[in-house]
């Protein structure tokens, strides 16, 4: 991952999480990947994905709060009323993340009680265009 993708990436991070303290550093274990802090806090994870000849990147962050605060949770870490956790119609074990009316990620419980759970968030090329 190049100084531009990274640059690129925080920018689309800070926009879609709603906070300009996010930053997007090379990975320390590998520098194909890289790290995102909040802060001093390492809070998740965005590797790359180019195998299909398409490159894309997956932004992961685990969460480790209870379902009932999950979105209190996020809110406060972010700093920004504009998250909101949204039912996946039949799906129990897992739920989605929105800004406003956009689409972010899907928030999956780690353990079948709903202990903690990890964001996922899959983030193309071509989104990060704009940035």
């Amino acid at each position: 991952m190049d100084k531009v993708e990274i640059r690129k990436l925080q920018g689309f991070l800070r926009q879609s999480l709603g906070n300009q303290a996010i930053k997007v550093t090379q990975g320390r274990r590998n520098p194909d990947d890289a790290d995102v802090h909040l802060g001093e806090r390492q809070i998740g994870a965005i590797t790359v994905d180019d195998e299909d000849g398409d490159r894309s990147f997956a932004f992961e962050m685990k969460i480790p709060v209870e379902r009932p605060v999950l979105q209190d949770y996020l809110r406060r870490l972010f700093e920004t009323d504009k998250l909101k956790i949204v039912a996946r119609g039949k799906k129990s074990d897992s739920v989605e993340l929105t800004s406003g009316d956009d689409f972010i990620g899907v928030i999956s419980a780690d353990d079948p009680k709903g202990k903690s759970f990890t964001l996922q968030m899959a983030i193309l090329d071509i989104d990060l265009e704009d940035v």
